[in-house]
């Protein structure tokens, strides 16, 4: 387990050491007791031996006993799928950024 949230990973490795979960990126969206997280990875293709098409992560993060622990975390499984959440984000932001009441929380 991490104690930092840059020590965070999606990387992940089998008994025998074979890396299953390669992470190509991260991006920390929130920081504190509960950390928010993105991350660009792939998955091993076990029977090519191949990495597949990156997969995109946002997990959230609580901070007990001095550990981070993810208590959630959601898929983006294809590229066109970002894609669209990414375009309906921007949609959604654009029409709230007018009625922004200037009592944001990050969480």
């Amino acid at each position: 387990m991490a104690g930092t949230v840059e020590e965070l990973t999606i990387n992940f490795q089998d008994e025998n050491g074979v890396l299953l979960v390669k992470e190509l990126d991260k991006e920390v969206l929130t920081k504190g007791t509960w950390s928010t997280l993105m991350f660009k990875y792939q998955d091993l293709d076990k029977a090519s031996g191949q990495f597949k098409t990156p997969k995109y992560a946002i997990r959230r993060y609580q901070k007990q006993n001095g550990e981070y622990r993810v208590k959630s975390k959601f898929t983006i499984s294809s590229p066109a799928q970002a894609q669209k959440i990414c375009e309906i984000l921007t949609r959604w932001s654009a029409g709230d950024a007018g009625n922004a009441s200037g009592s944001e929380s990050e969480d």
